[in-house]
């Protein structure tokens, strides 16, 4: 991989080449990553791949004219090659009224520290050994007869953006993990359950045992699993589901989704969305974080931010184009690919702890569900209709008492957010992260 140093000098290059090819404006991004990845089953290796990779990309402005380009060739005619091609692909699209940069008094100039970077690279034995040691460890568990895959990743990425308004920047991010899906067979029947350890640095991760335990227990308890009665009742979601309900939060108030109109929550602004006490922050610099960034692809500073306080919807995802359209304020959202126009994104989102433990959610629940999985993607974010099917466990007089399968949910996401109650047990482990919900009111179909 390139240095830090190396990215920025060839990027501020191909921004010089293109002012002085007739752009009024340009930027340049590079990015660049080294991947190593692992499966095993049964304790044989099945899959290895270790991957490199790195491309630079330029979009160039003239008037109001934008064009995207990008390649994987760094050399000098393949920059010039570039410029050529974006410079001639700009004369010719129409125009965007609300692209073009970031004045230069809005450009971020100092970086926090987000402790994003590990510099451990493990070796392909120890990745292997890691998966392994979670696949037996699952495969130890009476009732478990199978292994769908046991796998471990790592890798590193840099990226870098230089502007032709003066902004200069790269950050270095690094991942690593580890999961396990397997099967537990009891008179017949099969039922498939997984668990995972992710995180920016190895010393954060879980034990491949504690994990690969908890998956073949998991998929031991979901055997028998019954139908229920179709009726209403309570819903209580995992939070390895409640933070999928937050990822549709995020796609509805992206401004991209306000914009073209396609979003249910398009009226919302500045309104109740959720009950009292429920707050949604978005923490571009939490340390350690997947998402977590000290500017955006726009080259603005980042900041935390809560798109809901006390139930009430503050602010859209905001890039500087989507600000300027819907004439507000970029909240430095900005994401992009090395060859398309920036979109709105959050870093790191999350919904803030509830005062109240997940046992005590529960203790008055006399009939209803616990989601542990679901199956196929049933949320429209621009009806807010939700519809999915569901599996977990039935929930009786205040306690978890036996696996259900084959049921489908179904409300609407407006009524979800409206009445859902967050427990106490947040933890930060992915970009998105929930604590255990409960929703007072879902129709459950069953039998």
């Amino acid at each position: 991989m390139l240095g830090q140093d190396q990215i920025l000098k060839t990027l501020e290059t191909l921004v010089d080449k293109a002012k002085k090819a007739g752009a009024h404006e340009a930027d340049a991004m590079m990015g660049s990553s080294r991947q190593l990845s692992t499966d095993v089953r049964e304790g044989k290796l099945e899959h290895l791949e270790r991957s490199e990779s790195a491309n630079i990309g330029l979009r160039v402005s003239i008037n109001k004219s934008q064009a995207n380009v990008s390649s994987s060739d760094f050399s000098e005619d393949s920059l010039d090659r570039l410029v050529a091609q974006a410079i001639e692909m700009a004369k010719v699209v129409p125009e965007n009224p609300y692209g073009g940069l970031a004045s230069s008094d809005e450009i971020a100039k100092n970086f926090p520290d987000l402790d994003s970077f590990d510099s451990y690279e493990p070796t392909t034995e120890e990745l292997i050994n890691i998966a392994r040691s979670c696949e037996q460890s699952a495969r130890n568990v009476e009732g478990v007869t199978n292994t769908d895959v046991a796998a471990a990743s790592w890798g590193i990425s840099t990226s870098a953006l230089v502007t032709s308004n003066g902004f200069s920047g790269t950050r270095k991010n690094s991942a690593q993990g580890f999961y396990a899906v397997v099967i537990a067979e009891k008179n017949g029947e099969k039922e498939r359950a997984y668990e995972q350890s992710t995180a920016v640095f190895n010393s954060d991760l879980a034990s491949p045992a504690d994990i690969g335990k908890k998956a073949g227990e998991l998929a031991v308890k979901a055997l028998g699993g019954r139908k229920v009665k179709t009726g209403h009742y309570p819903v209580v979601f995992d939070p390895r589901i409640s933070r999928g309900l937050l990822g549709e939060f995020a796609s509805a108030v992206n401004a991209r989704s306000i914009i073209l109109k396609n979003s249910f929550l398009k009226n919302s602004l500045g309104k109740k969305v959720f009950a009292d006490g429920v707050n949604i922050v978005d923490d571009p610099h939490r340390k350690r974080g997947f998402g977590s960034r000290g500017f955006d692809a726009d080259g603005l500073p980042t900041k935390k931010f809560s798109p809901i306080e006390n139930g009430k919807l503050t602010s859209w995802f905001l890039d500087l184009e989507s600000a300027r359209q819907l004439k507000l304020k970029s909240t430095a959202s900005a994401s992009r690919g090395l060859s398309a126009g920036s979109t709105p994104s959050p870093s790191n989102l999350y919904m803030e702890a509830g005062k109240i433990s997940p046992d005590d959610l529960i203790a008055d629940i006399k009939e209803g569900l616990y989601v542990m999985d679901t199956m196929g993607h049933g949320a429209n974010t621009t009806t807010g209709d939700y519809s999915q099917g569901a599996q977990g466990f039935w929930i009786e007089n205040g306690k978890v008492s036996y696996p259900v399968s084959e049921i489908t949910m179904a409300s609407t996401l407006q009524d979800m957010f409206a009445t859902l109650i967050p427990a106490s047990d947040l933890e930060f482990k992915f970009s998105l992260n929930a604590p255990t919900i409960m929703i007072p009111k879902m129709t459950i179909s069953g039998k």
